[in-house]
């Protein structure tokens, strides 16, 4: 199966449970408080699966397009109600009820999360351990003092065992715009604590990863720079290369492993390149010109030749984050926790200019991750499952018309005016809700669509 359909079928997946989840939250909490729901709908637009129980007045649908989906309870707002029924109308029940009905899809939302972490700690997920491969000149890290060899083991006291963990601490303190203290174990064995100072500089303006921002280079294995194969036609080809030359450089740079060497052609887009290689043990000049490719970086250059290799070289790097159930439970709450505050500040810091625009996604984005973390294995496709749990929860809750944080703000408006908002003032709101709504769509649209032409 293409890893497009794997995206695809994927995307559909966690949407339709991450949906079929917030909207039972509805449901259940209308049914329970005494409100008739007359259909239970996944999707939106024409049904194309309908589901009747005998004695429920229910009906459970699956409608055409998969990208949210409803829960239509009884209203008289909304058609007419006999008599004996009113009692059951949503728009009869006590305001506390109607908070209670709909807080209930972002609370499931955030229940689920809770509940696919800790399976996500009982199975076990595998990450790299956080040792640094190399610092950038003049950045952050290099400033603090990182060596190439460091491994983190804390930041600002919180344990951390992989780059992922890493990644998430970091992005907190970074939002405080404070120092980080960093404990790391040097390859002497030394505990020492390094602290790099942000100096008020909101690197969150910029888009890209958190780590590499700071001016960390993850650990590589060290990769000969020999090539194994030479695709037809493109650069390498051109420039005479062979499988099994082995690159030892440019008469000013020489080259120890193959990430230098592509770090090297990266850099140098349709640019002349004078390359030393080593071919049946007689050196040899060749000069190379990279064809360019548009990246997420900008403009970079490729060559069109590939490495072999062998074996796993991250082995000795892996480390598998897996508790009991009883400890991964206490790990599933504090993560959704974290998860849930550090999307609200996230969120925040869109809104005051302090973060980048360009870091917000949409569905062509997640379906992207999702079938990727699918291949890659289940506890990282449980782990993303998570993420946007939070994530549907966090939106939702937001007060803007037409998602259930704008009807809770009408409600609490109702409980400070003693009366509902008028017809018209929802009306007004709705609209509103539809912009806002619009432009986050669009934005996130423009970003997925951004990234796939680089």
């Amino acid at each position: 199966m293409s890893q497009f359909f794997i995206s695809l079928l994927a995307f559909v997946v966690a949407l339709g449970v991450l949906v079929t989840v917030h909207e039972f939250g509805h449901f259940w909490v209308a049914r329970k408080l005494g409100v008739k729901v007359l259909r239970f709908s996944v999707g939106f637009g024409k049904p194309i699966l309908r589901y009747c129980r005998k004695n429920d007045p229910t009906e459970y649908v699956i409608s055409a397009l998969p990208l949210g989906g409803y829960v239509k309870m009884l209203d008289e707002r909304e058609g007419e109600v006999k008599p004996e029924e009113r009692r059951l109308a949503f728009n009869n029940q006590s305001v506390w009820t109607r908070i209670a009905i709909v807080s209930a899809g972002p609370l499931f939302n955030i229940l689920l999360a809770i509940v696919v972490y800790t399976a996500v700690f009982c199975i076990g997920i595998t990450g790299i351990k956080p040792v640094v491969g190399g610092v950038t000149e003049n950045s952050f890290a290099g400033q603090a003092g990182f060596q190439a060899g460091d491994e983190i083991v804390t930041v600002d006291s919180r344990e951390v065992r992989t780059w992922q963990e890493v990644r998430l601490a970091v992005l907190e303190t970074v939002m405080d715009e404070e120092d980080i203290f960093v404990g790391v174990v040097t390859p002497d064995s030394e505990s020492r604590t390094r602290v790099i100072q942000l100096n008020g500089k909101k690197i969150l303006k910029d888009q890209g990863d958190i780590i590499e921002m700071l001016g960390f280079r993850l650990w590589e294995p060290k990769v000969e720079p020999v090539i194994s194969e030479v695709i037809a036609g493109g650069a390498a080809d051109k420039a005479g290369l062979l499988a099994g030359d082995k690159i030892l450089g440019t008469a000013g740079e020489k080259f120890e492993s193959w990430r230098e060497w592509a770090l090297y052609v990266r850099q140098r887009p349709e640019q002349p390149i004078d390359l030393q290689v080593l071919r049946d043990g007689e050196t040899l000049t060749l000069t190379v010109i990279p064809e360019s490719k548009p990246s997420e970086e900008g403009t970079i250059g490729i060559v069109g030749a590939a490495v072999n290799v062998q074996g796993d070289l991250y082995r000795d790097h892996r480390v598998m984050v897996r508790y009991n159930p009883v400890v991964a439970l206490g790990k599933g709450l504090q993560k959704t926790g974290d998860m849930t505050l550090l999307t609200f500040r996230m969120i925040g810091e869109l809104i005051t200019g302090s973060a980048s625009v360009r870091n917000v996604s949409g569905p062509i984005t997640i379906a992207e991750y999702a079938g990727k973390t699918v291949s890659i294995g289940l506890s990282y496709f449980l782990d993303l499952l998570a993420i946007i749990s939070v994530s549907l929860a966090v939106l939702n809750i937001l007060p803007i018309p037409l998602l259930d944080g704008g009807h809770l703000l009408y409600f609490l408006v109702e409980i400070v005016k003693g009366s509902p908002l008028s017809e018209r003032a929802q009306l007004v709101g709705q609209n509103i809700g539809i912009i806002i709504l619009g432009c986050l769509m669009t934005l996130a649209f423009y970003n997925d669509i951004a990234r796939l032409l680089g």
